[in-house]
């Protein structure tokens, strides 16, 4: 299993062609915000959206199709999901996928979110 810390999440400013994607509900995004950078494919519309053209791919979430050697990070809240998410695009065959393990929970505490 590829899973990535904290620190090469925060780094993926630094590295354009790596893609984070968010798996979680749109719900779940308005009431806790994203990472950085990250673009929001709910777990639901996945495997669709691996099946995608490139035009469409880029219509529905405003960034350039992944290929299959793109590096993919996964997450979701807590890490479940995005193992899922990580193990759905291998069988899609995408070589480079990953998932953040500590996912929003870690990146919010990390990043003083929660915090009033």
């Amino acid at each position: 299993m590829a899973t990535v810390t904290y620190e090469e999440v925060k780094d993926v400013q630094n590295r354009p062609g790596t893609y984070v994607i968010d798996v979680r509900n749109k719900d779940e995004l308005a009431r806790t915000g994203v990472i950085p950078g990250a673009i929001s494919v709910t777990m639901p519309e996945l495997e669709a959206a691996f099946k995608m053209s490139g035009n469409d791919f880029k219509t529905a979430f405003n960034r350039e199709k992944p290929s299959e050697d793109t590096i993919l990070i996964f997450s979701c809240q807590a890490g479940g999901r995005a193992k899922r998410a990580y193990e759905l695009a291998l069988a899609n065959g995408y070589k480079n996928a990953n998932y953040y393990p500590g996912s929003w929970t870690e990146w919010a505490e990390k990043e003083a979110l929660n915090k009033s």
